[in-house]
């Protein structure tokens, strides 16, 4: 038992924000007639049914009626809201045990006060509750106009089977607005709330198509820069090998010069490419927040962005730190059941400190084994591996990639979880790193050649 309960858990916390609503919508719709079957069919037997065979016989059969209704309208849920948002087609047949069940109940009501076996007030509530399951299956499949129609046939119906059993005067009266006020109750709630999910789920799948446009959007472009910068210099350079080849072939001196243009050529278009590369990852640190910012909040989850703007800092330091907010926005709303989130940027005067907080991380206990610390950041995200600041020995999409980026800077990432469901990632950068300060005798046994773009200069200069 325990593990089931744990599995729905578990199933409940992967669920995204509009399926936890829509699976709490339809839970709901199918409570529903179970607590009206419950509260106005049960209660007359408290003092409305007369103590007799004939009348208990006539109002138990009612309430089985009744339940066997409840049931088929649960059954029908899933079907009336496939229909209603147009993914799939209600089947008829499945309406008629439904309208079938409603008649068998509208004569037994109709039985039960013929032998004057139930008081006034139980069954005006009685004949409340008898066309409710059918009801609210019904006010999904059909226009507005359609129901409300629908509904004052029914309530003609009623009246008129409970004239026909004897029910005379105020009684008669009381029944049609007790029955149009079930319809009408089930109108004004199940149809909203279907709208409503309807309405969410659409722009769900909105957004989902304007992301993949912003994508495509940015890989034209990117496309289009590199066609710009590569077309026009890959052709020349062809042009010009083939002129080196031919004047090759002729014994021509002149052929080397071509091969040194092309030479010179095939050097700045790579310079070029390094440039269109590195201003297509280039992350602003103002606009990165600014953006964290939005998304969060868009997505439900409360932003706070404190502390210092960083218009000061340098553009290396804004651009590691502008990764680092754009992967802990990413990883707050993909990972956990977060509500809250703080982002705060503290520019002192030896180092820069960003510290991003959130919520709703899993409940983990803390361990100093390694692999415990592994197995509860999995649970939360790729930059949530352990609470270290090292990164030995992990590996993991965002986490690496962002501990190289600061780690050119001097800087320092460290990722865990804070206590009482807290999750808290804090990069550091110091204002004065090794690549700038000049290094003393007393510190020089302890620097070491940092990992530096330059590097790879001769690895490209061979190919």
């Amino acid at each position: 038992m325990l593990t089931r309960v744990r599995g729905w858990r578990r199933g409940w916390q992967e669920r995204s924000k509009l399926e936890r609503i829509d699976l709490y919508t339809r839970l709901t719709m199918s409570v529903i007639p179970w607590i009206f079957t419950l509260t106005w069919q049960l209660a007359p037997f408290a003092s409305e049914i007369r103590r007799a065979p004939l009348p208990m016989a006539l109002a138990l059969a009612l309430l089985v009626v009744c339940v066997a209704q409840c049931v088929l309208s649960n059954l029908n849920v899933r079907p009336s809201y496939a229909a209603y948002h147009g993914t799939a087609e209600f089947p008829r047949r499945r309406m008629t045990a439904p309208v079938a069940l409603l008649l068998t109940a509208l004569g037994l009501l109709a039985a039960l006060a013929a032998a004057d076996g139930v008081g006034r007030p139980g069954l005006l509530m009685m004949a409340m509750n008898v066309p409710l399951a059918l009801m609210m299956t019904q006010v999904l499949l059909v226009p507005v106009r359609t129901f409300l129609v629908q509904s004052l046939a029914l309530v003609a119906l009623s009246t008129g089977v409970l004239a026909a059993a004897g029910v005379r005067g105020g009684v008669l009266a009381g029944v049609v607005p007790a029955t149009l006020f079930g319809c009408v109750l089930v109108l004004i709630s199940f149809r909203p709330s279907a709208w409503s999910l309807s309405v969410m789920w659409q722009a769900e799948e909105a957004r989902d198509v304007q992301a993949r446009l912003a994508v495509a959007e940015e890989r034209l472009r990117f496309g289009r820069d590199m066609h710009d910068v590569l077309g026009r210099n890959l052709a020349v350079i062809a042009l010009k090998s083939e002129l080196a080849m031919e004047l090759a072939r002729r014994g021509m001196p002149e052929a080397v010069d071509q091969m040194v243009e092309v030479q010179r050529i095939a050097r700045a278009s790579q310079q070029e490419v390094r440039d269109v590369v590195r201003g297509y990852r280039e992350a602003d640190l103002t606009t990165e927040l600014a953006g964290a910012k939005g998304v969060l909040r868009a997505a439900g989850i409360e932003c706070a962005v404190v502390g210092d703007s960083g218009a000061e800092l340098t553009a290396p330091v804004q651009a590691a730190l502008g990764w680092v907010v754009r992967e802990a926005a990413t990883n707050v709303l993909r990972h956990g059941d977060p509500r809250r989130c703080t982002i705060r940027l503290t520019a002192a005067a030896d180092e820069v400190v960003l510290n991003v907080e959130n919520d709703g991380a899993p409940m983990t206990p803390a361990s100093s084994d390694s692999g415990s610390e592994e197995q509860g950041s999995l649970e939360h995200g790729s930059l949530q591996r352990g609470t270290g600041g090292s990164g030995t020995g992990g590996s993991g999409t965002g986490l690496p990639g962002l501990r190289e980026r600061l780690g050119s800077l001097d800087g320092s990432l460290d990722a865990g979880t804070a206590g009482d469901g807290l999750f808290r990632l804090t990069a550091r950068i110091p204002r004065t790193t090794r690549t700038t300060r000049t290094p003393s005798t007393r510190d020089a046994p302890h620097t070491h050649t940092p990992r530096t773009e330059p590097r790879s200069a001769p690895l490209e200069e061979r190919r």
